[in-house]
């Protein structure tokens, strides 16, 4: 692989997108994952096992929760991250351990600090629409690259798509990049996000943007 994505998702779109008892999800952005750009479940022989991380666990809860699924003692999300993209990342040196993995994503998620980079910006949820140029120009300007940012397009007879996903890419050294996204079936991890009969895709640059503050 050449890249990581960082993927953090808005836990209200997340909801918004599945049947699920989602509980009073967090009004922040959370860690979806770290994602190499290429494999999935490169070593099915290296299990999760949660005792590697324990001494994080409390930041995990916080910054990485399984927002479908809200009780506390639930680790099935880490584990299909870990099973799926974790075992792949590990080739690189500073990811080859579920606590290396998991503890420099968090890491990596605290130094983009996306949700104080969007307050900054005046970009918050909100009942009112954003233009999603005025969305990556806050982005790149604060960034320095282009991240990825994805949408749930807009329902029946709706006009505006819902934010849902923000991707950063970094190369092998953990440096920021552009995420320059190649449409087409070459890049695994495009695949979209798929929760129940709704999917994430690239939001479209044209349409009206909902950031929204509760699940409807």
């Amino acid at each position: 692989w050449k890249k990581l994505y960082l993927a953090h998702h808005w836990p209200v779109t997340v909801c918004k997108m599945s049947a699920n008892d989602c509980q009073d999800p967090p009004m922040y952005w959370t860690i979806h994952g770290l994602w190499p750009d290429k494999g999935e479940d490169c070593n099915r022989t290296w299990h999760f096992n949660v005792t590697e991380i324990k001494d994080i666990m409390s930041d995990m809860r916080h910054y990485w929760p399984d927002v479908l699924h809200s009780s506390l003692n639930r680790t099935h999300f880490w584990k299909h991250e870990w099973d799926k993209h974790g075992t792949c990342a590990a080739t690189l040196e500073v990811l080859n351990s579920q606590k290396k993995y998991f503890g420099k994503a968090l890491e990596l998620y605290q130094h983009v600090d996306l949700n104080s980079c969007l307050l900054k910006a005046g970009i918050k949820p909100s009942s009112s629409y954003y233009e999603m140029t005025a969305i990556k120009e806050a982005l790149t300007r604060f960034y320095g690259v282009m991240p990825k940012i994805q949408c749930l397009p807009p329902e029946e007879g709706e006009k505006a798509q819902t934010i849902g996903q923000i991707e950063f890419c970094f190369t092998k050294e953990l440096q920021l990049r552009n995420c320059t996204s190649l449409e087409g079936g070459s890049n695994p991890v495009k695949a979209h996000l798929k929760l129940g009969t709704e999917e994430l895709s690239v939001c479209n640059d044209t349409l009206p943007t909902y950031y929204p503050s509760e699940v409807q």
